[in-house]
C-alpha cells in the first residue's frame, strides 16, 4: 500500500487535486482511498434516521451496510484526535492511500501552495515535504531544491507519483505502545498492529 500525505492551508487547492487525483489514478488501474482531516464537529448522519437513532440510543459504534456500500460510524467514549496510523490501521488494503489535511503526519507529503492565498510554506521546516505543488513556482517563499510541480497540471502530478511508487510504500509502525495507544485514544476498534501482514505494506 502506497501512502502520500497533501499539506497545506486552507484555499490552497487540496481537496480539488486529491479529487484529480483519484480519477487518474483508478484510469492508470490503481484502487484508491483517502482520509481526510475534517473539523471537529462534522458529521455524515442524519437526524430521525435509523442509524442516528442508534448513536443516540448510546451505541459505540453504527454499522449501516447495502449490497453497494458500507459506512461505519463511531463515537469516541472521550475527545480524541487519531493519527495518521491510527486511521491508515482503518483502511481496507488497497493500492494508494491520499491523506488530505493532517500538515504534521509523518509520511511523505507533497505540499500544496498557491501564491494568492498569502500563507507561509511548510517545506523549509518539513522534512517528509517531497514535492511543492504550486502555480507560481517563481513566487515562493524560499528558495527549495525540492522538485516542483504545477497546480494547473495534476497529470503530471500523478506521473510524478507513479514515476517512483516504492518511495510511499507503506509499513505499518510496530513499536510496543501503538496498540494500546490506538485503543484508548481511537475508540476500541483500530485494528492491532500485530494483526496485519508486514509484508502487506
Amino acid at each position: 500500500m502506497k501512502v502520500v500525505g497533501f499539506c497545506g492551508f486552507s484555499g490552497s487547492g487540496k481537496t480539488t487535486l486529491v479529487e484529480q487525483l483519484i480519477s487518474r489514478l483508478r484510469l492508470a488501474g490503481q484502487r484508491v482511498s483517502v482520509i481526510k482531516h475534517a473539523h471537529h464537529d462534522f458529521d455524515i448522519d442524519q437526524p430521525g434516521k435509523d442509524s442516528h437513532r442508534h448513536r443516540e440510543a448510546g451505541a459505540f459504534e453504527v454499522l449501516i451496510a447495502s449490497d453497494r456500500r458500507l459506512a461505519r460510524i463511531r463515537e469516541y467514549e472521550r475527545q480524541a484526535d487519531p493519527t495518521v496510523h491510527q486511521l491508515l490501521a482503518e483502511i481496507y488494503e488497497v493500492d494508494w492511500v491520499l491523506v488530505e489535511g493532517f500538515k504534521h503526519a509523518d509520511v511523505p507529503k507533497l505540499e500544496v501552495w498557491r501564491a494568492a492565498t498569502g500563507k507561509p510554506a511548510l517545506y523549509p521546516n518539513d522534512p517528509f515535504v517531497v514535492a511543492v505543488v504550486t502555480d507560481h513556482g517563481d513566487r515562493l517563499p524560499h528558495p527549495t531544491g525540492l522538485p516542483l510541480l504545477d497546480l494547473n497540471d495534476p497529470d503530471a502530478v500523478a506521473a510524478f507519483l507513479l514515476a517512483d511508487p516504492a518511495r510511499y510504500e507503506y509499513r505499518f509502525p510496530f513499536d510496543g505502545g501503538f496498540a494500546a495507544s490506538a485503543d484508548a485514544d481511537a475508540g476500541r476498534g483500530a485494528r492491532p498492529a500485530a494483526e496485519r501482514d508486514p509484508a502487506a505494506g
